[in-house]
């Protein structure tokens, strides 16, 4: 079995985070940067199912130089090999030039059985990617998983709504998308981390991927932030007190704010 998990390097959401003032993109060269927790437990699915089956694990990431350091982690962790998306014409890229890029990538891996993601990043959170990926590649996507299962040439999963849980399967190859409540990743070990110095990774820009594209064409992003303010610091709040009327009191201030 041949699996392909994508990872993302962020700003650690324990820190704080800042707006780049030349293009009001989060700032990430002043940012304590981790691998996304979600992107973690993407591996640790991927390396449960590892030791189950005869796989091999190829993990993809886009980003600058350090990305290269989320890369290794989850080599450390247990991959087998890295492609690590290198290219500053992918700066500030939205949803759709990412997932075609990540998509790009994906192709390069030989007879793909299992793509495995995050729901979502902590940095962007569109929740989006995994779904345009899967459906660059064509296949069938199963998102906010909390439970896989991969038996026969299919996956079956659970997927946790506001409105109960629910069972998807579906053919192999697909691609699936898992919540923070599917498992508990594991650390590198020492050996795991020298280990990890020797695996193979293949650095490659949109040259490589794309070799006919125009870089005035569809890998250009679409979007773009035109301004940005800082949030307003938070004000007291109205306080009212109970005389024995204080709910027409307060009748009158969800009226006065329209918010009755």
């Amino acid at each position: 079995m041949n699996i392909v998990v994508l990872v993302k390097q962020v700003p650690d959401t324990g820190a704080e985070r800042t707006l780049s003032q030349a293009d009001h993109t989060l700032d990430r060269e002043d940012a304590d940067l981790v691998l996304d927790e979600i992107n973690e437990r993407a591996a640790e699915e991927a390396l449960s199912l590892k030791e189950t089956a005869d796989a091999h694990i190829t993990v993809v990431s886009m980003g600058p130089d350090s990305a290269l350091e989320a890369i290794r982690k989850v080599l450390a962790m247990g991959a087998d090999r890295g492609i690590h998306i290198c290219d500053d014409r992918l700066r500030g890229a939205d949803v759709l030039a990412t997932a075609k890029v990540l998509a790009a990538a994906v192709r390069t891996v030989h007879d793909v059985d299992l793509v495995l993601a995050g729901d979502a990043t902590t940095d962007g959170q569109a929740s989006a990617v995994p779904a345009v990926v899967a459906d660059l590649l064509a296949l069938p996507q199963v998102t906010h998983v909390r439970k896989l299962d991969v038996d026969a040439g299919r996956v079956r999963a659970e997927r946790e709504t506001e409105h109960g849980r629910m069972t998807l399967d579906a053919p192999l190859p697909a691609l699936v998308s898992v919540t923070e409540k599917i498992n508990e990743p594991r650390y590198p070990s020492f050996k795991g981390i020298m280990a990890a110095k020797k695996k193979p990774v293949d650095t490659v820009d949109l040259d490589d991927l794309f070799p006919d594209a125009d870089d005035a064409g569809f890998l250009v992003t679409r979007t773009r932030v035109l301004e940005a303010v800082p949030r307003p610091p938070r004000t007291a709040g109205t306080r009212v007190t109970d005389d024995g009327f204080a709910g027409r009191q307060l009748a009158e201030y969800l009226i006065a704010e329209k918010l009755v």
